[in-house]
């Protein structure tokens, strides 16, 4: 068992944890990334295999590193993986994989102790970075009680349409993601897609006004959907209850390819088979669950969470923890946090806020 003392301990290294490190050690702050996986970008790589950024490569870049090829081109979840390597090695930062953090407590006179495995870290400022909405697989009680037969996946499990059975296919949740697996699937069985309608993004993907329209989505998405604006709020809740909006995927794509759509929700089942809300039986073969994920913070040991269950936090910043930081929520401050083109502002803002902290620590104690 070893102790080792970190100045900025940075808990995941996806987007937000790389770029967190980039700023801190631009502004000469000291910090190690310790990330779960055994490679930086194993996150993405997980994702299913037709996933594609939202956003072009110019716009998806973090501080520091173009992201690489046609600037107009949208990456897929590979390309992402391979870059967030890529922007770790080039750029040096310091990343520790293969490392777990099971237990976050505050010290016994001052900083943070973190257990990871046999091994303890010892810090002044903790910044957790694991994920946009989470990483716990949410999936209502209903999964329990369908038919042993009915082939279920998460959508962290989801790869490709050949992992389901023969057969109707039911996806539930009707954000962006559920739109996109429910697209790729009705193009080889039937396919219902079951979940609110979460609004949509105006404009096509394929159209030639994107390159007009995008840029001036993404100002709004920096600068008027904000947690200081009332509409930024409401989206706010939006977002983190129901996830985003149709993106890539509308729509009018959905009943071009067949795909049956309701706007109801899953409530139980009836002999082995889902149970919607209005009452109709569906008899399916698979059921994909595209209904998010949970934030799950037990082993952090100190009280951070609200009453949503979301780190009581402005903008990643836990005012009645001194020292502990959130990075990559969904809306830390605006609707680009949620995306890359908002990641490198978020970690900047915290990165500054930390070394403030530290400076201030040293003034006060002489």
């Amino acid at each position: 068992m070893t102790t080792q003392h970190i100045e900025t301990l940075v808990v995941g290294a996806g987007q937000a944890g790389l770029a967190t490190a980039y700023h801190l050690r631009r502004l000469g702050r000291e910090c190690l990334v310790v990330e779960a996986n055994e490679r930086v970008g194993d996150n993405w790589r997980a994702h299913y295999d037709s996933l594609r950024l939202y956003t072009p490569a110019k716009m998806s870049g973090l501080p520091g590193l173009a992201f690489p090829g046609d600037p107009w081109s949208f990456p897929g979840k590979d390309d992402v993986a391979d870059y967030l390597e890529q922007y770790a090695l080039q750029l040096d930062l310091p990343v520790r994989t293969g490392t777990r953090v099971t237990r976050l407590a505050r010290g016994a006179e001052s900083g943070f102790v973190a257990d990871v495995g046999a091994d303890t870290l010892t810090c002044d400022d903790v910044v957790v970075a694991t994920g946009t909405f989470g990483r716990t697989p949410y999936v209502p009680d209903a999964a329990a009680n369908l038919d042993p037969r009915i082939r279920q996946l998460h959508s962290s499990a989801y790869a490709r349409p050949a992992q389901l059975a023969p057969g109707v296919t039911l996806v539930v949740g009707a954000s962006h993601s559920g739109c996109d697996i429910a697209y790729e699937v009705a193009a080889e069985r039937p396919t219902i897609l079951v979940g609110r309608d979460t609004g949509r993004v105006p404009v096509s993907w394929d159209s030639r006004r994107l390159r007009l329209v995008l840029p001036v989505m993404v100002f709004a998405w920096r600068h008027v959907l904000t947690r200081r604006t009332p509409v930024g709020r409401r989206m706010m809740h939006h977002v983190r209850a129901h996830g985003g909006p149709m993106t890539r995927v509308k729509r009018e794509h959905l009943a071009a390819r067949g795909v049956e759509r309701i706007e109801g929700r899953v409530v139980g089942a009836t002999g082995g088979l889902p149970l919607l809300d209005d009452g109709r039986v569906l008899d399916v073969a698979n059921v994909v669950w595209c209904t998010g994920f949970r934030q799950v913070f037990d082993w952090i040991d100190l009280p951070v969470l609200g009453q949503d269950g979301w780190p009581a936090e402005y903008r990643g910043v836990v005012e009645s923890e001194p020292g502990l930081y959130f990075c990559g929520l969904a809306f830390q401050y605006s609707m680009s946090s949620t995306v890359l083109p908002g990641v490198g502002r978020d970690a900047e803002y915290l990165a500054r806020r930390i070394v403030a902290r530290e400076r201030g620590k040293v003034a006060v104690g002489g």
